[in-house]
């Protein structure tokens, strides 16, 4: 008896310490989503990040989410509870946010300010940055290229007052009916986003995402890519860089870290079909 009694308090010591370690780690979490579709990246956990199903199990609805566009916080909303998205991608996890928003790109639950240094909207037309492109370009096969900056973005990245470039480029020559992108790809078509900074006193090109096309490609579904937001998503005071993508018939949002020695793929959620 006297086993007995000391098992189930053994037993009620860890089903305790585990809900009191599950009630925290939902309470310190910071779900990010993607703002108008309601999407979940994930979150960043105890210096590790957590994909969308992960971290809907530990959410709960009311989660409050403060709104950011590119260059600004732009209000807020509260989170409904996380369930999927349906067909065509019943794996992608929604978090339905009232009000919707209208202007804004990510949404995190968090309390510091995930836009401490505010990117520059700069002139697309600067020589130094149709020659960068146009060098990249040639670097990945194409001949004589057409350098279409759509995106220059002036931000510090890791707080070190030194501000990095983001150039966003793309350039494809076929379109759908409505103007939208097409399902192939010609030659000489492009899209990418890039990173010039300064790595032990050279300046670099280092490529986020892209994709390039010195041969038409038929039926391949090329993504265009862009800038949403350069937000810092887990509290340390460095910007990750969000890229959003879309293609003919569905769109993706990626995280990246853009660590001195890596661009690194941090979570990302989207649909298509």
């Amino acid at each position: 008896m006297r086993d007995t009694i000391q098992t189930m308090r053994i037993l009620g010591f860890f089903v305790m310490s585990f809900t009191a370690a599950a009630a925290a780690s939902a309470a310190d979490i910071h779900p990010i989503v993607e703002a108008e579709s309601g999407f979940l990246f994930g979150t960043h956990l105890e210096g590790k990040w957590l994909d969308a199903g992960k971290t809907a199990k530990l959410m709960k609805p009311g989660t409050e989410f403060r709104l950011y566009s590119l260059t600004a916080e732009a209000g807020s909303a509260k989170g409904g509870k996380p369930e999927s998205s349906g067909e065509p991608c019943p794996d992608t996890v929604m978090v339905p946010l009232d009000p919707k928003p209208r202007k804004a790109a990510v949404g995190i639950a968090a309390p510091w300010n995930a836009l401490p240094r505010v990117p520059r909207v700069t002139a697309t037309t600067q020589p130094v940055y149709i020659k960068a492109a146009r060098d990249f370009l040639t670097s990945r096969g194409l001949q004589d290229p057409q350098v279409k900056l759509t995106q220059v973005l002036r931000v510090d990245l890791d707080g070190d007052g030194e501000e990095e470039v983001l150039l966003s480029a793309t350039n494809y020559r076929t379109s759908d009916a409505s103007g939208g992108i097409h399902s192939s790809a010609s030659a000489g078509d492009y899209s990418f986003v890039l990173l010039r900074r300064v790595v032990k006193g050279k300046v670099r090109t280092q490529l986020i995402e892209g994709e390039f096309y010195p041969k038409a490609k038929v039926f391949n579904a090329p993504n265009r890519y862009r800038v949403d937001a350069v937000l810092d998503l887990d509290g340390d005071g460095t910007l990750e860089v969000i890229v959003g993508a879309a293609y003919y018939e569905g769109r993706w949002t990626t995280i990246y870290g853009c660590a001195p020695d890596k661009i690194e793929e941090l979570l990302a959620t989207g649909c298509g079909a």
